[in-house]
């Protein structure tokens, strides 16, 4: 905002942030965000942490409040900026919703799967007692700033772990996103999600695949921010996932173990007869052209009972099952039977 600029050009105060930035990012960007804000005549702490879902806890945001506390900023006017992936977006949003009471936030995304997915909606949180995102709150950010060229320099294993959100939109929602991933997949992940020259075939592929995904993510979100509906299509592969993520930890990484609860749904919706043979080949051989797991031994038919047991506890009793209905379009259901579920598990299993 220009104005903005002109009074704290004018202002005597020197302009101040604290920013919370992953290590690893620290490690390959460190060095351009400190010269920014230098050149900027920014008073500025950067504090550099290990942000990853075994290191998710209370303790890191409170160890962030800290410093905070220490730096003294201003909670009207001084933005905590948090750049990295999933996970440090959600503690230094926890932080910010904490501190005062609520001081505003920025997030800037590093990873796929946090540009697409935690860099749209109000949530944040840690781990809690061995439970993903038992404790946090609702705290949107004042802005989120994207940026793919942050991707190119993430492993390819990353990218397909964003690639599962992705899907998830695709398959919930948009029948030209699921063509979009099945056409041009393994060239997105060859190519890190970048804006290359090659338009003869893919077109901008990157550019088309994460608008999409994100105002189809924000299609859903924004009307139920709260989630006060608890009817929600963006739970599709979030039934079974976070039991099996932290049973598995870290051979899961979120997208992955995502998408390994959309395998298994797949095979429900198949099993009910919302979808047909083919299509439900045409998702499977989607998943393994982005190179995502369509299956895991940690996924046993006991885990699944406990997490949908888990699921009736806090969907109000009901299971609010989001199934695909056909390529794009989706629907929740709450009547489906515990032979079904056996069927359709036996049968993926088997293949």
């Amino acid at each position: 905002d220009p104005q903005e600029i002109e009074l704290a050009a004018a202002s005597k105060r020197k302009l101040r942030r604290f920013i919370v930035i992953d290590e690893v990012v620290d490690k390959l960007y460190g060095s351009k965000v400190r010269a920014y804000f230098r050149e900027n005549n920014v008073q500025h702490k950067i504090l550099s942490l290990p942000t990853t879902e075994e290191t998710k806890s209370m303790e890191l945001v409170l160890n962030i409040l800290q410093e905070v506390q220490s730096f003294s900023l201003d909670r009207r006017t001084e933005p905590i900026i948090a750049i990295g992936g999933g996970v440090c977006l959600d503690i230094a949003g926890l932080a910010a919703s904490l501190y005062r009471r609520r001081t505003p936030y920025i997030r800037v995304p590093t990873t796929l799967l946090s540009y697409v997915d935690a860099s749209v909606g109000a949530k944040n949180g840690v781990n809690f007692l061995q439970c993903k995102n038992k404790l946090g709150g609702y705290t949107p950010p004042v802005a989120s700033f994207l940026d793919r060229s942050f991707i190119q320099s993430i492993p390819r294993r990353h990218i397909s772990n964003g690639l599962g959100e992705i899907l998830k939109m695709a398959l919930m929602k948009h029948k030209g996103l699921f063509d979009l991933l099945k056409n041009h997949g393994k060239y997105l992940l060859d190519t890190k999600f970048q804006s290359c020259n090659d338009f003869a075939y893919h077109g901008d592929a990157a550019l088309q695949t994460t608008r999409i995904a994100i105002e189809t993510m924000l299609e859903e979100l924004a009307p139920n921010l709260w989630e006060d509906d608890l009817d929600r299509l963006v739970d599709f592969g979030h039934l079974i996932s976070p039991e099996l993520e932290m049973k598995v930890l870290p051979s899961l990484m979120h997208g992955e173990a995502v998408n390994v609860d959309m395998a298994f749904m797949t095979y429900v919706a198949h099993a009910r007869g919302l979808l047909g043979a083919r299509e439900k080949e045409q998702i499977l051989q989607c998943m393994q052209g982005l190179e995502l797991p369509v299956w895991h031994s940690g996924c046993s038919w006991a885990l699944i009972q406990r997490a949908l047991r888990e699921r009736l506890k806090h969907g109000g009793g009901q299971t609010r099952m989001p199934l695909p209905t056909g390529l794009g379009v989706a629907d929740i259901f709450n009547d489906t039977s515990e032979e079904t579920l056996e069927r359709a598990y036996e049968l993926w299993v088997q293949d």
